[in-house]
């Protein structure tokens, strides 16, 4: 039996306890279960991580009914990709398209026929989790296997938006390694991709917090997105990054900054606000890499804005 915690998580809402008993009995020889007695208290529920695989939603509901609980969690980004089933006594047609117009990808009847119920949960909890591997696929670097400039640009505008909703500091460290392309010259491409993968390798190592992402900016570039962050906090995981990388001791004959590979690193540090963008951000680490490549490399270098 798979362990607990790998197993598929499905959420029942519905208001009769008997129905979530009979579903409960269906699905947890090979699922987790876990329950709501109303829309209000399953949206409760998902605020919690990790979220569902699948969601079994009762149409018809005091309060909060199934097709507006459904378009809540399809209009929110963090929940909008969890699949809704609805459960419902009897349905018509106009219901039916209504269901699939709020975002509802099957329906199933009472009372429960199990082998239509286990066929259909077992379907769509096979497709939601091919999906999620897709999308882990489609935001990672191939060479490297960490985010890529893809996930770099969602991560950095959800948290910017973030951040400019509470008003925290933000920094953001972009880097290059230095005169790689003498290193890629002179070792060959194979080293120099295994010299990549233990670059990144370093840099995610020197970041401890889960709420910080380190990401492969392009060729031999690196960022690091820093929510949260001030200036000496950045700092201070620039200069860990510094050292993870000079602490590999990868050969580097052609390198003009040391016998070893390293770093330039450039650190903006902003207070988002309505009236600068994420790009703002960009642009400042961006000189203050310049800023540390021309002050003669393996160094962090820095700008500030209030």
């Amino acid at each position: 039996m798979q362990q607990e915690e790998s197993r598929p998580k499905v959420l029942i809402v519905d208001d009769e306890t008997i129905n979530i008993d009979v579903l409960s009995g269906l699905l947890k020889p090979h699922y987790r279960v876990v329950a709501a007695k109303s829309g209000e208290m399953a949206l409760q529920r998902l605020e919690n991580q990790p979220l569902p695989d699948l969601i079994l939603l009762d149409v018809v509901m005091p309060g909060m009914n199934g097709f507006e609980v459904c378009e809540r969690l399809k209009s929110q980004p963090r929940t909008r990709d969890v699949p809704v089933i609805f459960i419902t006594a009897s349905i018509s047609e106009s219901d039916e398209i209504r269901g699939f117009a709020v975002g509802a990808v099957d329906y199933i009847t009472k009372p429960y026929r199990p082998a239509i119920v286990s066929a259909r949960v077992k379907t769509h909890i096979e497709l939601k989790r091919r999906g999620d591997m897709l999308e882990r696929l489609a935001i990672l670097d191939g060479l490297t296997s960490i985010p890529n400039r893809r996930r770099f640009d969602q991560f950095l505008e959800y948290e910017w938006f973030r951040s400019t909703r509470y008003g925290h500091p933000f920094s953001l460290l972009l880097m290059d390694i230095d005169f790689f392309k003498l290193f890629n010259d002179h070792y060959g491409h194979t080293h120099g991709d295994q010299c990549l993968r233990q670059v990144a390798g370093a840099i995610v190592g020197a970041m401890p917090r889960t709420i910080d992402l380190a990401a492969r900016y392009g060729g031999e570039e690196f960022a690091c997105v820093l929510p949260e962050t001030t200036l000496v906090g950045g700092r201070a995981v620039a200069e860990r990054i510094l050292k993870a990388v000079s602490d590999l001791a990868i050969p580097h004959a052609t390198s003009k900054a040391a016998e070893y590979v390293t770093l330039s690193i450039g650190i903006a540090c902003m207070t988002p606000t309505l009236e600068r963008h994420s790009v703002d951000l960009i642009g400042q680490a961006d000189q203050a890499l310049y800023l540390a490549k021309r002050n003669g490399r393996n160094r962090v270098a820095f700008l500030e804005a209030a």
